[in-house]
């Protein structure tokens, strides 16, 4: 939700519209007409018309048979780059699909992304249970996953207080933790046990383990390292899992300083 206090003054209308059309677009897989997407960015007819064009010409839609428009190929190339420029030093890849191999846990990396946290580096593993949600560039659900807390716990407590009442803490399972004082001691048991958990907060039946890679001054510097299996195993064993993260995060603190 874009905030119209902080719309800058030099907004230029028709990039911010052909924008909502994109978005739009993207949320309608079966695709839409130029009057259905006019209706949704409550645009004209006319203006919608003109966007449109421009942005099937340039390749983010294309337009069917049925004269329903879909996201174009374009926007998958942006997303690509955007994986490859999250990753990091090919040496951070590296570690994250050897973890994944040798635990057979799927791994992910995250860190703050325009202060939000955001998954930044996936590596799947077969022993995973899978959540499609968890790829690149994912940024709900921080009060629910392992890797948000690990870094919701790097914040001051106003900060945390700050984010938690912009972003929510929408109840993704029964079990996920939706109020401050529960979610505050969580975190502070996370710090003594030197690991952040969640068991089915997230995802009925999956638990999630992170510790932090890299601290920093910097909060968009800052590095957690993740890691999901079936919750029933990590209640048997955590100090195994804990152990293992943290050689695995060494190992990508060390790719990570390579990087210029």
């Amino acid at each position: 939700m874009r905030d119209p206090l902080a719309e800058p003054s030099d907004l230029i209308r028709s990039v911010s519209r052909a924008l909502r059309v994109l978005e739009a677009v993207g949320r309608a897989p079966k695709g839409l007409t130029v009057k259905q997407i006019a209706r949704r960015c409550e645009l004209t007819v006319a203006t919608t018309y003109h966007l449109v064009r421009t942005l099937a010409y340039e390749g983010y839609v294309i337009r069917r048979e049925d004269g329903t428009y879909i996201v174009g190929l374009e926007v998958a190339d942006r997303y690509r780059e955007l994986v490859t420029a999250f990753r990091g030093p090919p040496a951070v890849g590296e570690s994250l699909r050897r973890a994944a191999s040798d635990t057979g846990y799927s791994h992910y990396l995250g860190r703050f992304v325009g202060g939000q946290v955001a998954i930044t580096a996936v590596a799947e593993g077969p022993r995973s249970p899978y959540v499609e949600d968890l790829v690149p560039g994912f940024d709900e659900g921080a009060h629910a996953t392992a890797l948000g807390k690990g870094l919701l716990a790097t914040l001051t407590p106003e900060q945390r207080f700050r984010y938690l009442r912009e972003y929510g803490m929408r109840p993704f399972t029964s079990a996920t933790l939706v109020a401050a004082d529960a979610f505050e001691a969580d975190l502070a048991a996370g710090d003594r046990r030197g690991m952040h958990l969640e068991l089915g907060q997230f995802r009925h039946g999956v638990a999630c383990a992170a510790v932090l890679v890299t601290p920093d001054k910097d909060m968009e510097r800052r590095v957690v390292l993740a890691c999901a299996l079936p919750a029933a195993e990590m209640m048997t064993s955590a100090r195994v899992v804990r152990a293992k993260l943290l050689a695995v995060a060494r190992a990508v603190a060390d790719g990570l300083a390579t990087e210029t």
